[in-house]
């Protein structure tokens, strides 16, 4: 008789173990304020500020027994990365020593300096308050440091003194209201009897890269933008497609090991691991989890990739392109909504009626998608990220969406009078004012659309490795949101002028949606240029730079949009915009600056001790022999007056604060430099190549 294997099991159980949740709490407060805070973290209630104090206590008392000595309130400001201010528990008494102290205060509401953050003209820059806000429905939890300090991170909301939203989460949070009010509503007009309260889901994929920390060292541009401004690609690379799902070398399955260790003693239900399609790169699933939290726990992911790689020699790369000519890495953003049923709105039901819910809200993304391209263009736009969209492993700038075969027919036939059949399923008993039952798991994915539906979520592509997906998920809410609610408006209006049935009614809504909408369905290869072309045919935006795409943030409907759902004021819309442009440019201008200082310290003084090097060479030649010297050196000399032209090319492109002109100068820098490098002996190039980067680990 075999024996149950518990192997694993003891990492297994430290899952959560450093995070003072619901089952933590019940150790560590009394039934009432227990009560009241799974109401506001179950229900959505708001918090009630009496428990403040004992929360306070019952969290102060854990986390010392857990190490803390310090606590701080963890936000995510408009600078792309978190924040933290650090507070001692350390009280002086009156006798000499010290006791521990942490108030309800404390925990509701902390004031760091805010000066220094980006607000976009929210405030005057001499107007340093700003707020940091508990957010009791993101666990609070202990973050330990191997070398010393152990925190009590608390997460937060970040506002100004006028009540501005200064973050990314505070957009998030009232984007979900709006989504779960209109969701609510939708939900009645079905018959639901509300039984839980709404809420979007999400499940972030991570890519990242990981490269020996001996060669991060040695290329000034890794250190100082994450991404490589110069490299040649090696002859093998990706090509052979042999790294995707490929066998994990122990190096890095020992720092996988790790890193989901770290990642369930914080409670991120940290998943799926494998191998990426390029060498050197990965990536790292979670299991789906309400919206919030998932965006939280994402944010502590990248964390905790970049610290435990050190611990092991290695340096973890979160740009969205670090190494040119291969693949990028991305977020695979899988966003559903649960209704007040508590069932996935999104995934095909057993009965006509949960189908009916499934195309429904299968035509309301159709019709936010549709809408709101360039809006959810400009959610995932940043300089890092305009090197990846549009290349052969990330969809395009062009917004679309992939349903499948089935679905895409299912979608024709509902626009066509009624849903009868389905390919997969064949005939089904359905009336031609009802929608027809579906299987699950009736579609194939597509890897080259930025919006594909897999079973039972969207998976929007499009966003950043080293990017908040709060961001892409404000959209995705809002514009569901709005779409529902002009749904929901129209069913309402024609049923109140009639005597139809609600189905009757529903069907009509929907083949409309489907009728105006459907340009916006593509199930084939994203990439190609006969895809472009067809999408320009449709009017699809195709927004390939950043302040193009940001641009959408200025158009009035927008701003209304946003204000109608109190997601964000017309100031704090404004501001994103003047925010998110301000990195691009000053991204760009960094990377030029660097590229220039590359290239007239290390790669040209490379290439003129090479072309020395050939002259030596050539002179101990017996005379009249020449091994091909004269065209090396015509060949090499060419390439460093390209690069030294390229050179004071960007020089002047930076001092005119032209960030095109700067892009362009950048390329020709390094169209040149790359070439260099294949010429230029090894022991002579200053920097490690993309073969040693990308292999040797």
């Amino acid at each position: 008789m075999s024996k149950t294997c518990t192997c694993g099991t003891s990492k297994l159980d430290r899952f959560g173990e450093n995070v003072f949740s619901l089952k933590t709490m019940r150790n560590y407060l009394s039934e009432n304020a227990y009560q009241k805070l799974v109401s506001t973290i179950v229900k959505g209630e708001a918090l009630d500020h009496s428990i403040a104090d004992e929360v306070a206590e019952a969290m102060k008392t854990w986390s010392l027994e857990k190490g803390a000595t310090h606590f701080t309130h963890l936000f995510q400001p408009l600078t792309g990365v978190t924040a933290e201010k650090h507070e001692a528990f350390l009280m002086p008494d009156r006798e000499g020593g010290a006791v521990a102290t942490f108030s309800g205060k404390e925990l509701i509401q902390g004031e760091p300096d805010a000066s220094s953050f980006p607000s976009g003209g929210l405030r005057a820059t001499f107007e340093a308050r700003g707020y940091t806000a508990w957010d009791p429905t993101s666990p609070a939890f202990v973050r330990e440091n191997p070398k010393g300090g152990t925190v009590l991170c608390i997460p937060t909301v970040f506002c100004g003194w006028h009540g501005d939203a200064l973050d990314k989460k505070t957009g998030l949070i009232r984007s979900q209201h709006a989504l779960a009010k209109q969701i609510t509503r939708l939900g009645k007009l079905f018959g639901i009897k509300a039984t839980t309260r709404p809420f979007a889901t999400l499940g972030p994929e991570q890519e990242y890269f990981l490269i020996d920390r001996k060669f991060y060292e040695k290329r000034l541009d890794l250190l100082q933008t994450g991404r490589t401004l110069f490299g040649s690609r090696p002859a093998r690379h990706q090509q052979m497609e042999d790294h995707y799902f490929g066998h994990i070398k122990p190096r890095i399955m020992a720092f996988m090991d790790e890193v989901n260790l770290e990642l369930w003693k914080l409670g991120v239900p940290a998943r799926t691991q494998h191998n990426e399609v390029s060498p050197a790169q990965f990536e790292i699933a979670p299991i789906f989890e309400e919206q919030n939290l998932a965006v939280d726990h994402n944010v502590v992911t990248m964390h905790v990739l970049q610290e435990v790689a050190e611990r092991y020699g290695l340096v973890c790369l979160l740009h969205e392109k670090p190494f040119a000519g291969v693949n990028g890495s991305g977020k695979h953003n899988n966003w559903s909504v649960a209704g007040s049923d508590g069932k996935n709105w999104l995934s095909p039901g057993n009965t006509p009626h949960d189908n009916a819910k499934f195309l429904t809200m299968l035509c309301v993304v159709m019709k936010a998608v549709d809408t709101h391209a360039a809006l959810l263009r400009a959610a995932v736009a940043t300089a890092g990220n305009d090197h990846r969209l549009g290349a052969n492993e990330a969809p395009p700038a062009i917004i679309s969406i992939f349903l499948g075969e089935q679905l895409t027919d299912i979608i024709q036939q509902v626009e066509k009078g009624g849903a009868k059949s389905s390919k997969a399923a064949g005939l089904i008993e359905i009336g031609a004012s009802t929608l027809p039952k579906l299987p699950r798991d009736a579609t194939d994915r597509n890897r080259t659309s930025p919006m594909a539906f897999t079973g039972n979520k969207f998976e929007f592509r499009a966003v950043g490795s080293s990017q908040s997906c709060a961001g892409a998920n404000v959209v995705l809410n809002t514009i569901t949101a709005w779409a529902i609610d002009e749904l929901c408006t129209e069913i309402e209006a024609k049923m109140a002028a009639g005597k139809k049935d609600m189905n009757t009614v529903l069907q009509g809504v929907l083949q409309g949606i489907i009728r105006k909408h459907k340009r916006i369905l593509f199930d084939g290869d994203n990439y190609t240029d006969e895809w472009k072309a067809e999408a320009a045919k449709r009017g699809l935006p195709n927004l390939v730079k950043t302040p193009d795409a940001l641009a959408v943030l200025q158009d009035r409907k927008t701003v209304a949009l946003f204000e109608k759902y109190g997601v964000f004021s017309a100031r704090e819309t404004k501001s994103r915009y003047e925010v998110y442009l301000h990195a691009y440019h000053q991204t760009v201008t960094l990377e030029g600056f660097c590229a220039l200082r590359m290239a007239r310290t290390m790669v040209l003084p490379a290439a003129y001790r090479y072309l020395a090097e050939l002259g030596t060479a050539q002179a101990a030649l017996p005379k009249g022999a020449t091994a091909g010297i004269p065209a090396a050196v015509k060949e090499a000399a060419s390439l460093a007056e390209a690069a030294s032209d390229a050179a004071a090319t960007l020089e002047k492109a930076l001092h005119a604060h032209d960030s095109d002109a700067t892009l362009a100068a950048m390329l020709a820098l390094r169209t040149a430099a790359d070439g260099l490098e294949n010429m230029v002996p090894a022991n002579l190039w200053p920097l490690p190549s993309y073969a040693e980067m990308l292999f040797l680990m």
